[in-house]
């Protein structure tokens, strides 16, 4: 049976019986595209061996982007996940193929987190202008952003009726479609509900697009859904603003968050389930936070002046 036909089958089943996001449907089929690509329309399921993996890794390791010369190693590895979700599914189908365990996944670097101290958070906060309704708005989302540690995906899809400002909770529904609780602090509360205050509109959307020359509340129906890449943009604009050089990004709020947490005393485990990993392996990139207590430890209960 031909890759490409099955591959239909594999991303309804996906959709129905996965119940994975339309995005990382969207994903797996651009990386399993790239398998037929390489090795053409007319690939057989029964075709794909080690040796056909391991040339497609090195066409792979030489395909280049708009902005670098090869694929990174972190989006080599997203392929061949998604290609041995698809051998798993051959396999339930009882498709003679490769057997998915034979893939191995390359050996990545991880990345650096970049985080944004007390100083930095304060300043980023005190650019918006809050006169303005779109000032309101983007100081909201600065606030929530680091109080909460939501994905920027998440934060977009929230609703007015989603959130619950009087308990400063609320759940979403992170990747994989799972939920989560999302707990506010009183700070991002006050700002969101003075947003809340500010606009004049029956849209459900929490964070909406509003005009450049808005200076109070529109009534031009120009109100719509923010899109993950605004949230992005402003977050950079009022970083560059705040006299921030390193690149901040609204993961980088994300990341802050994380870091707070540890800094004052949360257990990985706790962090863990508050950012919606699914496993701990993933959280352990903050282990530079507990990393800068060893010494601390190492001074007080070890390294004793023996003269």
């Amino acid at each position: 049976m031909l890759v490409s036909k099955i591959r239909v089958d594999f991303l309804e089943y996906m959709e129905i019986e996965q119940n994975r996001s339309q995005k990382t449907i969207q994903n797996y089929d651009h990386y399993l595209t790239r398998l037929t690509d390489f090795a053409g329309d007319d690939l057989d399921v029964s075709n794909i061996n080690t040796e056909l993996v391991r040339k497609w890794r090195l066409w792979l390791n030489k395909l280049g982007t708009n902005t670098s010369d090869e694929l990174q190693k972190n989006t080599q590895n997203y392929h061949l996940i998604a290609l041995r979700s698809f051998l798993k599914y051959c396999s339930k189908r009882d498709i003679p193929t490769l057997s998915a365990d034979k893939i191995e996944l390359a050996k990545s670097n991880r990345k650096q987190v970049t985080f944004l101290d007390t100083d930095e958070l304060e300043r980023i906060f005190s650019q918006p202008d809050i006169n303005t309704l779109a000032g309101l708005r983007d100081r909201a989302i600065l606030e929530l952003l680091f109080s909460s540690g939501l994905r920027v995906s998440e934060l977009v899809s929230i609703d007015k009726s989603h959130i619950n400002l009087k308990r400063r909770e609320f759940m979403v529904r992170g990747k994989g479609q799972k939920d989560r609780p999302i707990f506010i602090s009183k700070d991002a509360s006050i700002w969101i509900q003075e947003y809340l205050d500010k606009r004049d509109d029956n849209k459900q959307p929490l964070f909406v697009r509003i005009g450049k020359t808005s200076k109070s509340i529109t009534t031009d129906g120009d109100y719509f859904r923010l899109t993950p890449r605004s949230v992005q943009r402003l977050v950079k604009k009022y970083a560059l603003l705040a006299g921030i050089t390193k690149h901040v990004s609204p993961h980088t709020l994300r990341h802050s968050f994380a870091t707070d947490l540890l800094m004052n005393g949360a257990d990985i485990r706790s962090v863990q389930a508050m950012l919606g990993h699914s496993n701990i392996s993933t959280t352990q990139i903050y282990t530079h936070i507990t990393d800068s207590h060893l010494k601390e430890s190492y001074e007080q209960f070890h390294a004793k002046d023996r003269r």
